[in-house]
């Protein structure tokens, strides 16, 4: 199914009593199953509004990231994601939504939903519900474009988000700093964390047995701030995304605190990480190999009580998601709520849900 229109998409929804899987670029096949039929967003391909004076965008699900960041360039702006884009880069702006995908940028700008003003969904049924930015419809006591950032496609179609622009930076500046132990990495990390720096970007990459803190400044004075901070380098920081990624192995996304970072380390064993060290995320990418399910369940039994979400590799893994513990109830009202008829993606989000 592919609709070319949101009016079409809840046509087709109405009614449909087969399980479905929302697919904007497919940059994430780990997430499929074969159960589900594809319902395609690439039909819902434009660029609704773009208000520059204002710092805001209106855009259907199935633009693709790279073209919305290419018009928004044009004018000096950027929408502040920056998620791995894999390859070939198809991710589109209502997978990097249902995903809540991000990158280093994260650190300064917050997630993908702190960046969503608003959104409309079509909801199993067929009804169009539209909240933040020029609401039509609510549905009552939910925002639904914070809800459905990250929910995986799990609840109903993203069809249109509304998003808030930051200017394009005229300069970037990265510095570095290294060390092969892992305590000293993050007493450098929180020293550096405390100073009054407004950076970008805040990262850690562990690998090969060694590890560097990468911190990127941006603005007129980006190389100055840099100069002040640390030793300059010349950094690919597409290279720094690419590590949350490992198609043909998994990856672990670690959800703790600053410090827990040199039990990360750690517990990654030969394992690349990328961490938000500021934030407390990290990504711990493991290569193929025979062993890789043990090797993912050993670091996960290491990290525990910490969230721990498999992603890359998880037809390959098993049960991919964290203990929700008492959220779980929520989560299953929300569903029962949105999702009645239960063909969204059915068993695959936390819980079995």
């Amino acid at each position: 199914m592919r609709p070319e229109s949101v009016a079409e998409a809840a046509k087709l929804l109405k009614g449909l009593d087969r399980p479905i899987r929302p697919v904007g670029g497919g940059t994430k096949p780990w997430m499929a199953s074969g159960d589900e039929e594809p319902l395609e967003t690439g039909g819902l391909d434009r660029i609704l509004e773009h208000n520059v004076g204002d710092f805001t965008a209106v855009l259907e699900a199935g633009v693709p990231f790279a073209e919305a960041q290419a018009t928004f360039a044009a004018h000096g702006q950027r929408l502040a994601w920056d998620p791995p884009m894999g390859s070939p880069p198809h991710a589109t702006i209502g997978g990097i939504m249902a995903t809540g995908d991000s990158g280093p940028l994260r650190h300064r700008y917050g997630g993908v939903r702190d960046l969503v003003v608003g959104a409309s969904v079509v909801l199993s049924d067929g009804t169009v519900a539209k909240s933040g930015g020029k609401v039509i419809k609510n549905v009552a006591g939910y925002d639904l474009a914070k809800l459905f950032a990250g929910s995986y496609g799990t609840l109903g179609l993203i069809a249109t988000v509304s998003v808030r622009l930051h200017p394009l930076p005229s300069k970037t500046a990265t510095i570095r700093v290294a060390s092969d132990d892992p305590d000293e990495l993050l007493v450098r990390t929180l020293e550096l964390a405390r100073r009054p720096l407004e950076a970008d970007c805040f990262d850690v990459v562990w690998r090969d047995g060694a590890g560097e803190l990468l911190v990127q400044f941006s603005g007129a004075a980006a190389e100055e701030a840099a100069r002040r901070a640390g030793e300059l380098v010349d950094q690919d920081w597409e290279a720094v995304r690419s590590l949350q990624r490992s198609p043909d192995g998994a990856v672990l996304k670690v959800s703790g605190r600053p410090t827990d970072l040199p039990a990360v380390i750690r517990a990654a064993g030969d394992a690349t990480v990328v961490s938000r060290a500021a934030l407390g995320l990290s990504w711990i990418a493991f290569a193929p190999g025979e062993d890789l399910a043990a090797r993912v369940a050993a670091a996960r039994a290491a990290l525990s009580p910490r969230a721990c979400t498999v992603q890359d590799g998880a037809p390959r893994i098993g049960d991919v998601w964290p203990d929700a513990g008492g959220a779980l109830v929520v989560m299953e009202r929300l569903k029962a709520r949105f999702d009645p008829a239960r063909i969204f993606r059915p068993g695959a989000f936390v819980g079995g849900i």
